[in-house]
């Protein structure tokens, strides 16, 4: 159950991101539970690779350029799935990281009202 709630946050994520973030639009929740979907399985199997592919890249900047491999990765899912729409590049990057930062919130907070 608990993989659930987190595919529930993340699509609540992927909904916020939509309404604050210039650049990206989602056609309904429906929508932003399936990027949330897609952008899982996308992180778990092409992530990795990318960056140990980049790392060289990666170690230059200090890691800064893990923010470009997630925008990229956003702008990706963004041209799979109808009704999810990310405009330009900035506004993947900026998706993505507001993507991150809402999903590691609501999963505190989620953690401490199960308790």
């Amino acid at each position: 159950m608990g993989w659930i709630v987190k595919w529930l946050i993340n699509g609540l994520a992927v909904f916020l991101a939509a309404m604050w973030v210039p650049g990206i639009e989602v056609k309904g929740y429906g929508t932003a539970l399936l990027v949330a979907l897609v952008l899982g399985i996308v992180n778990a199997l092409i992530r990795p690779i990318l960056v140990i592919l980049t790392l060289p890249l990666n170690i230059m900047t200090l890691g800064l350029f893990t923010f470009i491999i997630n925008g990229f990765l956003f702008w990706l899912v963004g041209h799979f799935i109808q009704g999810f729409y990310v405009t330009s590049f900035l506004g993947a990057i900026l998706g993505a990281i507001f993507v991150s930062l809402v999903s590691w919130v609501l999963n505190i907070i989620w953690k401490g009202i199960a308790r």
